[in-house]
C-alpha cells in the first residue's frame, strides 16, 4: 500500500493508489452498470468502488459528494472525475470521467440514427409513445423525491413555491431563479438561520460502514491531491481552452446563426448553471430548444429523455439527443448525418468538458469549504427552487403528452399554457397512469417500468 503517512507535498509526484490498469477496468464496469439518474449511478459507484473493493471509505465518499453536489453539472459523472482524480491523479481522473459519459454517448447516438431513419416504423413509433408516458410518471416521481429530501420547513416550501410561480406563470429564465436561490441561501447559511442547514446528499446506502482508516487510500490526503494553485490553475487553462477555444472559432468561422455555434453557446451556458441535476434544467433546455430555437417539437423532447433513462450515463445526455435533431434539421452544405453527428459530438463536449474543469480546479481545495454554513445554506436554497422548476417541468411535461391541444391564458403580467380539455389522449392518460401505479404504489424499479411501457406502446400501436 502506498505511505500515506508522509506530510503532503505537491512537488511530491506519488505512485497511483491502484494500478492504472485496474482502475480501468472498473471504471468501465461502473460505466456500464450506471442507469437509473444520479441516485442510482452513485448507488452503483458506491457498491463497487467502497463497498466491493473497499478503495477509499464512507467518509471520504460522502465529503467527495456532498462537493459535487455544490458544482454545476452532473453530480454523479464528477463524481467519478474526483474518485479517479483521488487514486490516479489527473489520468485516472480524465479516464474515470471519459468511459462515464462514452456509453451513454454511444448508445444515443444509435438510437438517434433509428430515431431520424426508422421514427415512423410502427414498432419504433409505439416504443418512443410508450417511453414518453412512463417519463411523465418519472419525472412527477422526481418532484416528490427530491421534494421530501429538500422541503424540510416552510422556507424551502416557499422557495420551491416562488421558483415554480416565477419559471411556469412568470417565464423567468432558469439561470436568474437559481442564481436568486444561491444567493438568499448563502446570506441565510452566513447569518446561521437554522432553515439553512443542509444535510449529506444523495444517500450511499450501505448498512456496513467502511470507515477511511480501513480503506486502500487510509485517511490521509495523496501528495497529489494536496492544494497546489499553479497545477490547479495550469490544468483549468487547459480546460477552459479545450471548452471555449471550439465554440470561440465557430463564432468567428460560421457567424452567430449557425446551428452548431448556437448549440456551443447555448449548452456552454447550460454548463454554468446546471444545478440540481437533469430534471432541474430540462425544463430550460425544453423551452430554449422547442420555442426559441425551433430545434425540436415538446413530444421529442421527451422521447431524448426516453432514451437517456434507458441508457447508462448521465440523464443530461438528453442534451446530445437535442443537438443531434437540431444538426439533422439545419445540416448547411453538408451531410444531414454527418451534421446531426457532428452537433452531438459538440453538445457533448461543451456539456461534460466543464465538469473535468469544476474538479480538477477546485478538488485539492475541498477540505476548506467542508463544514462551510454560507455554501450549505446556498446549496439548501438552490435545491429547494430545483423543486419548484422540475414540478414546472412536469407540468410542460404533461401539457404536451395528456393532451392533444393547448392554448394560452393570459391574465396582467401572467400567462400560462392549459389545456384544451376535450383534447385529451385517452391512451397516453392510460398508459401514464399505468407508469405511475407500477412507480408509487408497486414500487417497480425505472428501468422495468420505462421497459413495460415500451412494449405496451409497441402493442397498442400495432393493434390500433
Amino acid at each position: 500500500m502506498t505511505d500515506l503517512g508522509k506530510a503532503a507535498d505537491p512537488s511530491v509526484v506519488d505512485d497511483d493508489i491502484v494500478p492504472l490498469s485496474e482502475a480501468v477496468k472498473v471504471w468501465a464496469r461502473v460505466a456500464a452498470l450506471s442507469f437509473g439518474g444520479p441516485a442510482g449511478q452513485i448507488a452503483v459507484m458506491h457498491r463497487i468502488i467502497v463497498d466491493e473493493k473497499r478503495w477509499i471509505g464512507e467518509h471520504r465518499f460522502l465529503h467527495a459528494l456532498n462537493y459535487c453536489m455544490l458544482l454545476p453539472g452532473p453530480e454523479a459523472h464528477q463524481l467519478a472525475i474526483y474518485i479517479g482524480w483521488l487514486l490516479n491523479r489527473t489520468l485516472g481522473g480524465m479516464i474515470a470521467g471519459l468511459l462515464f459519459v462514452l456509453p451513454g454517448f454511444l448508445s444515443i447516438l444509435a438510437l438517434s440514427y433509428i430515431y431520424v431513419l426508422f421514427g415512423n416504423v410502427t414498432v419504433v413509433e409505439g416504443m418512443f409513445f410508450g417511453l414518453k408516458c412512463a417519463v411523465l410518471a418519472v419525472v412527477v416521481q422526481a418532484v416528490f423525491r427530491i421534494g421530501s429530501r429538500a422541503l424540510r420547513n416552510g422556507l424551502m416550501v416557499g422557495l420551491a413555491a416562488a421558483a415554480f410561480v416565477a419559471i411556469f406563470f412568470l417565464h423567468v429564465p432558469f439561470p436568474v431563479i437559481i442564481i436568486a436561490a444561491g444567493v438568499i441561501g448563502y446570506i441565510g447559511g452566513r447569518t446561521g438561520a437554522s432553515a439553512f442547514r443542509v444535510g449529506g446528499g444523495h444517500k450511499a446506502g450501505s448498512d456496513k460502514v467502511l470507515e477511511d482508516r480501513d480503506s486502500l487510500l487510509g485517511e490521509e490526503i495523496p501528495p497529489h491531491a494536496a492544494p497546489n494553485l499553479a497545477w490547479s490553475l495550469k490544468t483549468s487553462g487547459v480546460l477552459a481552452a479545450l471548452w471555449l477555444l471550439p465554440v470561440a472559432a465557430l463564432l468567428l468561422a460560421l457567424g452567430q446563426h449557425s446551428v452548431f455555434t448556437q448549440i456551443g453557446i447555448f449548452f456552454s451556458q447550460m454548463a454554468v448553471v446546471t444545478f440540481g441535476g437533469a430534471y432541474a434544467v430540462l425544463a430550460y433546455v425544453a423551452q430554449q430548444a422547442v420555442q426559441g430555437f425551433g430545434w425540436l417539437w415538446p413530444g421529442e423532447m421527451l422521447d431524448g429523455l426516453g432514451m437517456a433513462e434507458t441508457t447508462p450515463g448521465p440523464l443530461i445526455m438528453v442534451t446530445q439527443f437535442v443537438g443531434f435533431l437540431a444538426g439533422y434539421r439545419d445540416p448547411g452544405s453538408i451531410n444531414p448525418l454527418a451534421a446531426a453527428t457532428l452537433a452531438a459530438v459538440l453538445t457533448t463536449w461543451v456539456t461534460f468538458i466543464p465538469s473535468f474543469l469544476w474538479i480538477f480546479a477546485g478538488a485539492p481545495f475541498m477540505e476548506r469549504m467542508r463544514g462551510n454554513a454560507a455554501l450549505s445554506g446556498a446549496m439548501a436554497a438552490i435545491t429547494a427552487a430545483v423543486v419548484g422548476v422540475i414540478l414546472n417541468l412536469a407540468v410542460w411535461f404533461g401539457l404536451h403528452v395528456l393532451f392533444r391541444d393547448t392554448t394560452t391564458l393570459t391574465i396582467g403580467p401572467l400567462n400560462w399554457d392549459v389545456p384544451i380539455l376535450h383534447s385529451v389522449d385517452w391512451p397516453s392518460l392510460v398508459l401514464t397512469l399505468l407508469a405511475a401505479l407500477a412507480l408509487f404504489r408497486l414500487k417497480q424499479s425505472v428501468i422495468a417500468v420505462l421497459f413495460a411501457s415500451a412494449v405496451l406502446g409497441i402493442a397498442w400501436k400495432v393493434l390500433t
